[in-house]
């Protein structure tokens, strides 16, 4: 019983110290993070925030480079979920990984300025900006932060075009949850005006495959994904977004 009681005792303290080593992680610490096409060659980067392409309309805080950053453990199950769409014909069309808390706030700033819309018939036409943030389109907080969150699409090499989402990338609204057009549970498609059935079974290919490899989606993105063992999920990290030399 002495024995068992020491062997228990072991294990509560080393798993405490293993929550408290993540929580200890410093913030401006990239050492666990990759560039996302040293892990994943393949990809296409496409980085919205770097551009003036995106919701706001510049190019947002802490983006100093056009790449994209993963945690390690991220990076090597996205590799994964490549090697699969690529025997399928598709690539990996990357919108943003790891985003700096900067950039959030960036994002915060902007939402408190209801006289600029520049780019609203773009990404939000049905929506006001003072809806943003309670309906989670915008968060204070976001998992991208954490450095273990993923926006991304297929791109078909038959084709050279991305594959039909039947949406955009950061386009704020209903059409953009993964539900619109069927149940992403059991990937049945019901009829409607807005979304086709291929459309969503495109959607649902995206889904099915990054699932399988570890990571869990969100109930208003269909691009969106997090890796569901995500290392440091009480860490929001500060780095700006630039190239990681390898080791």
């Amino acid at each position: 019983m002495k024995k068992t009681g020491l062997f228990l005792l072991t294990t509560i303290l080393l798993l405490a110290c293993s929550d408290n080593a993540k929580q200890m992680v410093r913030p401006n610490d990239r050492s666990a993070f990759v560039t996302l096409t040293d892990a994943v060659p393949d990809a296409i980067l496409e980085i919205r925030y770097f551009s003036t392409y995106n919701f706001v309309g510049t190019r947002i805080d802490g983006y100093e480079e056009p790449t994209a950053l993963l945690t390690k453990q991220a990076a090597d199950s996205l590799q994964a979920v490549s090697q699969e769409v690529m025997k399928m014909g598709y690539r990996l069309k990357i919108y943003d990984a790891y985003r700096p808390q900067k950039a959030v706030d960036h994002f915060v700033r902007w939402s408190k300025d209801p006289n600029d819309s520049l780019m609203k018939r773009f990404f939000y036409p049905q929506l006001e900006k003072s809806v943003l943030f309670p309906q989670r389109y915008i968060m204070e907080k976001s998992g991208h932060t954490r450095g273990s969150t993923v926006d991304l699409t297929l791109f078909d090499m038959n084709t050279e075009k991305e594959v039909d989402m039947g949406g955009t990338f950061d386009w704020f609204g209903i059409e953009s949850h993964p539900d619109f057009g069927g149940n992403p549970d059991t990937f049945e498609y019901t009829p409607n005006d807005s979304i086709t059935e291929q459309q969503f079974q495109n959607r649902m290919l995206l889904r099915r495959v990054m699932l399988k490899h570890g990571f869990k989606p969100m109930d208003t993105e269909w691009w969106h994904f997090t890796l569901a063992n995500e290392p440091f999920p009480d860490t929001y990290f500060t780095f700006p977004v630039k190239q990681i030399k390898k080791q």
